[in-house]
């Protein structure tokens, strides 16, 4: 895992096609659903403690990055 992949992250890129992209969820629910997923913890985790903002942050990037991975299967399958 890179610095900038934890820090944007904090799990590797691996990682979040591992836990994210290859799950159960996404196999019988689309990725969409995974996406609303993670952006519903963020709702979530903004009612608990001081360091929530960084990890809402990770979050919400790990949903763009599926979000961006998602447009370019688009791409190339057109």
């Amino acid at each position: 895992m890179t610095d900038a992949d934890f820090q944007m992250f904090g799990m590797s890129k691996a990682d979040i096609r591992d836990q994210y992209i290859n799950s159960i969820t996404a196999k019988l629910s689309g990725m969409e659903m995974v996406v609303m997923g993670i952006l519903s913890d963020c709702q979530e985790m903004q009612n608990y403690g001081v360091d929530t903002k960084e990890r809402i942050r990770k979050q919400m990037n790990i949903a763009k990055f599926i979000l961006a991975e998602m447009m370019q299967e688009k791409r190339q399958a057109a």
